[in-house]
């Protein structure tokens, strides 16, 4: 299984930004994804996840109704779409799958599988 992340940059606060995940070796129509953030001296905490059986997904609290999460099994990818960004939406980006995606507590301990991280600023 291999994911990697990218799409991550710099933009001011209430813009936008999509993060893609390639992804490798499994089929996503029967494995959960997931995007987790990473904010600088905090633990790293899941954003939103996607369902593989069901395409159902999840948000954390602090980013529903402003990121969305999809997928394209066509193309192998995972993306997250966050809009009206905050300055505490800064930080690492990461990708994950092998894992379990069935609310909106999403735990970074039942993932099993992680890209690398790409890098996320929001400030004016």
């Amino acid at each position: 299984v291999q994911l990697q992340a990218s799409g991550g940059g710099s933009v001011q606060p209430g813009g936008s930004l999509r993060l893609s995940c390639a992804t490798s070796g499994f089929a996503m129509d029967e494995d959960d994804l997931g995007w987790f953030h990473q904010a600088p001296g905090k633990e790293r905490e899941g954003v939103a996840c996607i369902s593989g059986s069901s395409a159902g997904t999840f948000y954390g609290d602090s980013v529903k109704g402003r990121f969305t999460i999809s997928r394209d099994s066509g193309k192998n990818m995972v993306y997250l779409q966050m809009n009206n960004l905050k300055p505490e939406d800064s930080g690492v980006y990461y990708c994950a799958a092998d894992g379990l995606c069935a609310g909106s507590k999403i735990f970074d301990d039942e993932y099993d599988a992680w890209g690398q991280g790409t890098q996320v600023t929001v400030s004016s």
